[in-house]
């Protein structure tokens, strides 16, 4: 029995399923994942955020994030239809150490991830960095630039994070879509640009 056929394919084709990739929003506690995935997303995201309890209390730093009531206890996800031929599936990862054991089931299948950085806490973004260089993981960092922290160039960061030469390095706002998506862009095309070679 041959398939009914769609407004967009010819009788007698099948129609043709858009592409999905799936992306990672990975970094330390209070970075902006949350954020930047609910920026992103064209439905109303999936969050797993709980209510911080006092049994937080001296585990998670909120020295630069007094204001933070709530953490990711597994994962947050949203959707990004790029068009007909591609869908991108974004995954926040949890922050704090103690559910690191969620990214190895996040990061199955993934093309890449975007790590975060708050430069006011740059040692917390390094689990992440080693996370995706360890399992050969393409990765773009991106500078969070929360409006207190101090301003450093590019080259800087990259010297501070060790950086390899290829690895992209981006900045922008979490709660603004178009620079949320200029990472992905250019999370994408460093992905593609690795597996040509």
């Amino acid at each position: 029995m041959d398939s009914a056929p769609t407004k967009d394919t010819v009788p007698g084709e099948l129609s043709a399923s858009p592409v999905p990739l799936k992306i990672l929003v990975a970094g330390g506690f209070g970075v902006g994942k949350t954020t930047m995935v609910g920026a992103l997303s064209e439905i109303p995201p999936v969050s797993t955020e709980q209510e911080m309890t006092s049994l937080s209390e001296g585990v998670d730093d909120l020295s630069q994030v007094p204001d933070k009531r709530t953490t990711t206890v597994a994962m947050d996800f949203g959707r990004i239809t790029v068009d007909e031929s591609m869908i991108l599936y974004v995954f926040g990862t949890p922050g704090q150490s103690r559910f690191w054991f969620m990214w190895d089931e996040l990061a199955v299948g993934a093309v890449g991830a975007v790590v975060l950085v708050d430069l006011r806490r740059v040692d917390d973004c390094f689990p992440a960095i080693d996370y995706f260089e360890n399992r050969g993981v393409p990765f773009v960092v991106a500078v969070n630039e929360f409006p207190d922290a101090e301003r450093f160039g590019d080259a800087e960061v990259r010297h501070a994070l060790v950086l390899p030469p290829d690895t992209p390095m981006v900045r922008l706002d979490a709660r603004d879509p178009e620079s949320c998506r200029a990472a992905l862009v250019a999370l994408v095309e460093h992905a593609l640009t690795r597996a040509v070679a």
